[in-house]
């Protein structure tokens, strides 16, 4: 029923794809899992080093041999005084010292691996690479090209669905202010941007010509069915799936997802400097009262790291980044192939519905 000319040239059976979860949700096993199940897999591999986004490749191949997708975060200058960075250095330090850190004086080295990644895709000649946080150059696009690597890229508004299609790339994720984890806005202010998917899709179908993905919000077949009434070729699905048994999600955000309502998330730049949606925490909550300035992703990012990883050691969710989309009341721990039977199943049987009105 779902098959078309867009899955055809991804070659997978179903039009789901799974959202690249960056920071260690989509494993290996769970990106597999859904490529397997008729879907298309897609790894986060926005923080890993290109020795790193290798051996998950391979690994993928190992459990499947179906297509799956990459994902990377495009590069951006960050804007952060010396003394913005200093003020939240001290702010963080108590934090720090609460897990039994040293305190740090200085910012930790962000390295810029962005080329280095895109080249380990095209040796690998993965199957789609996708992308947030912007536009690569037009040489990494036309090398993807070359390579007949799929290209998809990721919008929040239609003048950046628009600056998209001019680039040449093969598809867009509509991604509305519903999803969880980073807004992908790179046109304008992110706070202007969160438009929401029902209102996003059908505007963004109507103002270009290549597929469009639909992403926020989608958690079974009910979302999916809907998006293909606002003209989506395609769902992203990350939430639905985070607390399925593949996906490398710490067992305390799992349980955080599994028992929080839906008015429980909100947008923070807290954890990363980059405005990312997730169930609200003890650190979000003081980050609101902070009086400096919160310095831009990636420093941000880089000086919360070690506290996140450190909370999550000591299972404290209240310090980790939990990212998740305003569905997790419908989340579920089933197998990742489970929820795409479930998903597709539901989809067919309201299509059907809807077409004998």
């Amino acid at each position: 029923m779902f098959q078309s000319a867009w899955t055809e040239k991804l070659g997978i059976r179903y039009p789901i794809l799974l959202a690249p979860m960056a920071g260690g949700p989509s494993t290996p096993e769970l990106v597999a899992a859904v490529s397997n199940a008729g879907g298309l897999g897609s790894v986060g591999a926005g923080y890993l080093k290109p020795d790193q986004i290798r051996s998950a490749i391979h690994e993928i191949r190992k459990l499947t041999d179906r297509p799956f997708g990459v994902n990377l975060f495009v590069p951006e200058l960050p804007d952060t005084t010396d003394e913005a960075a200093a003020e939240m250095i001290k702010h963080l330090n108590t934090y720090r010292t609460e897990l039994g850190l040293t305190p740090i004086k200085e910012l930790p080295v962000v390295a810029e691996t962005f080329a280095e990644q895109v080249q380990v895709l095209l040796d690998e000649q993965v199957a789609v690479f996708s992308f947030t946080f912007g536009i690569p150059s037009k040489d990494i696009l036309d090398a993807m090209k070359k390579k007949g690597i799929t290209v998809i890229g990721t919008a929040t508004t239609v003048e950046e669905a628009k600056r998209l299609e001019a680039s040449g790339i093969d598809a867009i994720v509509a991604q509305g202010s519903e999803a969880g984890g980073h807004r992908g806005t790179f046109i304008g202010q992110a706070e202007d941007a969160l438009i929401g998917t029902m209102a996003l899709v059908p505007q963004i179908v109507d103002h270009v010509s290549i597929p469009v993905i639909a992403s926020g919000g989608i958690m079974d077949g009910r979302g999916m069915a809907a998006s293909f009434a606002l003209g989506a070729a395609a769902v992203q699905m990350g939430t639905a799936f985070l607390a399925a048994p593949e996906s490398g999600a710490h067992a305390v955000y799992k349980e955080k997802l599994l028992t929080s309502p839906e008015d429980s998330t909100e947008v923070t730049r807290s954890y990363s400097g980059k405005p990312a949606r997730g169930i609200r925490t003890a650190f979000m909550d003081d980050m609101r009262g902070y009086t400096g300035t919160i310095p831009a992703y990636p420093i941000q990012n880089a000086l919360t790291r070690e506290i996140r990883q450190a909370a999550a050691k000591a299972n404290n969710p209240e310090l980790m980044s939990l990212w998740a989309g305003q569905g997790l009341r419908l989340a579920t721990s089933r197998e990742a192939a489970a929820i795409m039977e479930q998903t597709i199943g539901q989809a067919e049987e309201l299509v059907k519905r809807m077409s004998a009105l």
